[in-house]
């Protein structure tokens, strides 16, 4: 496997390049793409530098802890399931509702 040379926004890039099919996603209408065995985490922050906006201060958030504990990766999609991004896999043609979302 060879590198990823190509920078993606944000902090997350692949350092090795991933072989499965392309799965086509949105995140609050905006086209996305990851591939599949990703997570739904993986492929949000692969696309944009964040997840969401903090709730407590002008500063956004990218999940923290990555592995299901923290609570803090918590969409919804459009179909009304409500779930951690950081252990989903992604799905061909979610619709996450991030910024869209009701807030507890």
């Amino acid at each position: 496997m060879t590198p990823n040379p190509t920078p993606r926004p944000g902090l997350f890039h692949r350092l090795v390049e991933r072989t499965g099919p392309v799965l086509r996603f949105e995140i609050d209408g905006v086209p996305a793409e990851g591939r599949a065995g990703d997570h739904l985490l993986t492929a949000i922050l692969l696309a944009r530098p964040d997840l969401r906006r903090f709730e407590f201060a002008e500063t956004t958030r990218s999940g923290f802890c990555l592995m299901g504990a923290c609570q803090d990766c918590w969409v919804d999609l459009a179909d009304g399931r409500r779930l951690r991004a950081c252990s989903t896999l992604l799905e061909e043609g979610m619709h996450v509702l991030v910024e869209g979302r009701a807030r507890a």
